[in-house]
């Protein structure tokens, strides 16, 4: 296993995140060794999204508003219909999406997740999975979008759904490990 000691992970979230893809991806983080912050519009709690009803509520580390990409390594987006259609229409989360793109830092995102990458603009000529039904949202963004369990390219992770999520976390904690990629671009 990979050690990620000393390397710290952005996890943004909101309301309706699909509950295993933040707990799994976190805990694999955390088990190799990284600091992992939730990282929300608001302090408190939020709550997730499991088999179509309300879950668990998960406690925010830090507000958008207090941190920066310069206190991360790295950035993980969960999935979820309502978590990402959120975030996608806060200006500010989307910024923060894109600041890690422009300083080449991995960024990995599940389901519905890359909704917020399209949004963020940094999709162009980039090979990428989703959930199947935003294929399309996907592909209008410019990405290559293939169905594939997880995708890897130049820093940036991508899976379809949870089922995906041991191959996911796999290459989630090898891209945070290996850091910095100069091809990782906005």
């Amino acid at each position: 296993m990979k050690n990620l000691n000393k390397k710290r992970v952005a996890i943004l979230a909101t309301n309706g995140f699909e509950e295993s893809e933040l707990r799994e991806p976190k805990k694999a983080l955390e088990e190799a060794g990284a600091h992992v912050d939730i990282v929300s519009l608001e302090s408190g709690t939020i709550k997730s999204w499991t088999d179509g009803n309300w879950g668990k509520t998960y406690t925010v580390d830090k507000t958008l508003d207090n941190v920066s990409q310069n206190d991360y390594n790295a950035l993980m987006l969960p999935g979820g219909v309502i978590n990402p259609d959120v975030l996608r229409k806060n200006k500010n989360a989307v910024s923060f999406v894109k600041s890690f793109f422009e300083n080449h830092k991995p960024v990995a995102a599940i389901c519905h997740a890359p909704w917020l990458l399209a949004e963020a603009d940094v999709l162009k000529g980039r090979k990428v999975t989703s959930y199947g039904s935003i294929k399309t949202d996907i592909t209008n963004a410019g990405a290559n979008w293939v169905d594939e369990e997880v995708v890897v390219d130049s820093g940036l992770v991508t899976s379809r759904s949870p089922k995906d999520l041991p191959a996911f976390n796999k290459k989630l904690v090898e891209e945070v490990y290996e850091g910095k990629h100069e091809a990782q671009m906005a």
